[in-house]
């Protein structure tokens, strides 16, 4: 008997499962937003590592010297940072007054009194014939109160002559203005190039599915030898990114065209540096700088004419007054050229100093007239300066300088690992001198829901930062024409 003979009606066969329907062209899927961002990373990626990498690699190598310029400094120049004499120091006036004798026609501006037993006392003089931000400085042996010797200091750290020359060997290769543009360069880019290689580490490690752990970002695949070069290339750069990333912003705001768009900013934002005022009461002085963050790349110094005599005997007032208002720290005393103008005490920046207090002090009577702690300075002031320190190996001394060693040498590492990659990819492997195939072109092809905002946002930081904008618009006219030569061969 059948279900229709027995009166029962036969249930409707089940409906066929509902087919999904492919996603429109017009709104890719977010897997597909991903694919195509990730294509986009790595031709970015192609392209600012051939033509780009060879300015960073530079960058590297003269920031390895830069970094460990302070301990060469304090190893060359031993003799006149450092003396063997013991017992009480002599009064400043009495240091001053023998620096006078080395440097009489010269107009004295600072001294820096030795912070420890077994310094030097720095004496400091305008000198007209020196270049921005140099002096001329007599050291003097502060127990006998006798010069050792002289030589030209450079910027807010007081760099002598050595490591000036590796600071400008890192800045602009000793090429002037032109040579700028090399740092220029590899600091607007690295940080983007970084970023690019850390979406596409990220997506590789996450795309297998044992693998998802971000430990894994961390450690190279040693279960994939053919790719050795790949995992050590990709996780040596993550382990270096982020110091990576803090010296590629504090380059940038010592470079020319990123630099002043990042000061206008600062001072858009009131993040400057604040200064504290040498004004006496009742008279019209200037206000007396207290960051100096950019001295060291060329920062103007203070032309002062020579001070009257008896200034200089009233250093041991100011020294005495700053002290007893808690700068602890190496200070460096402006001596002012004219009345009207109070003696300036601040904190200098040396290995291990992490504030930079000031206070403005009226030598004729000892009184403070204006107080600036460290404390006070906005957090973007006090980050930027930080970051300064850090930069240029001072802020925790011996360890920072070995720490950014090691980073440009992990840079470096990075880099050559790259142009290996590239050249394995060659056409033809018999040849040693050809170079690799580029990554599929991608632009192309990305939907405009993706490209719109990564335009805007190219617009955007190639304003800002012009020596990103123009290769940028460079590496655009190149991944053009290869689209229009491909073309071209394949109608042929």
């Amino acid at each position: 008997m059948t279900i229709t003979e027995s009166g029962v009606d036969p249930a409707p066969p089940p409906s066929p499962a509902p087919t999904p329907e492919p996603p429109s062209s017009t709104t890719p899927s977010k897997r597909g937003l991903g694919n195509a961002f990730q294509a986009l990373m790595l031709r970015l990626h192609f392209y600012a590592g051939v033509f780009v990498a060879p300015f960073i690699l530079i960058a590297a190598v003269t920031g390895a010297l830069y970094a460990i310029a302070p301990t060469l400094e304090n190893i060359t120049s031993s003799g006149l940072l450092h003396t063997d004499s013991t017992g009480p120091a002599k009064p400043l006036k009495e240091q001053i007054a023998a620096a006078l004798v080395v440097e009489p026609k010269l107009p004295l501006v600072a001294v820096a009194p030795a912070q420890h037993a077994g310094e030097t006392t720095r004496v400091l003089f305008s000198d007209p014939s020196l270049g921005d931000s140099e002096r001329r400085a007599v050291f003097v042996d502060p127990v006998t109160a006798q010069p050792v010797g002289d030589d030209v200091v450079y910027g807010s750290s007081g760099a002598l002559p050595m490591r000036t020359w590796i600071d400008n060997l890192h800045r602009d290769l000793h090429l002037g203005d032109v040579g700028r543009y090399y740092s220029e360069i590899a600091a607007s880019w690295l940080w983007l190039i970084a970023l690019a290689g850390l979406v596409l580490w990220y997506r590789r490690v996450r795309a297998r599915r044992e693998k998802r752990s971000a430990a894994w970002l961390l450690r190279p695949d040693r279960s994939r030898p053919r790719a050795r070069t790949l995992n050590w290339h990709a996780v040596v750069g993550v382990w270096i990114l982020p110091v990576l990333l803090l010296l590629s912003v504090t380059g940038m705001t010592w470079s020319k065209y990123a630099g002043d768009n990042v000061t206008e900013l600062r001072q858009a934002l009131s993040w400057t540096t604040p200064a504290v005022n040498a004004k006496l009461p009742g008279s019209a002085g200037p206000a007396m700088p207290a960051g100096g963050e950019h001295d060291h790349h060329g920062g103007g110094a203070a032309k002062a004419a020579m001070p009257a005599a008896d200034k200089a005997a009233l250093t041991d007032t100011v020294y005495g007054v700053a002290r007893a208002n808690g700068l602890t720290g190496p200070l460096e005393i402006s001596i002012p050229a004219a009345d009207g103008t109070a003696f300036v005490a601040q904190e200098t920046r040396r290995p291990g100093q992490y504030t930079r207090d000031a206070i403005a002090v009226d030598g004729a009577t000892g009184n403070v007239t204006d107080k600036l702690p460290y404390a006070d300075w906005p957090l973007m002031a006090k980050l930027t300066n930080w970051g300064i320190q850090f930069h240029m190996g001072l802020m925790f001394g011996l360890a920072n300088q070995l720490l950014l060693l090691a980073i440009m040498i992990g840079l470096g590492t990075v880099i050559v690992r790259g142009y290996l990659m590239w050249w394995r990819r060659r056409p033809t492997k018999e040849s040693t001198l050809g170079v690799g195939r580029a990554p599929r072109r991608a632009l192309a092809q990305a939907p405009l829901i993706l490209l719109v905002p990564l335009a805007a946002a190219a617009v955007v930081i190639g304003w800002f930062a012009p020596m990103i904008g123009i290769p940028l618009l460079g590496f655009l006219v190149i991944d053009v024409l290869v689209g229009v030569g491909a073309r071209l061969r394949a109608r042929a």
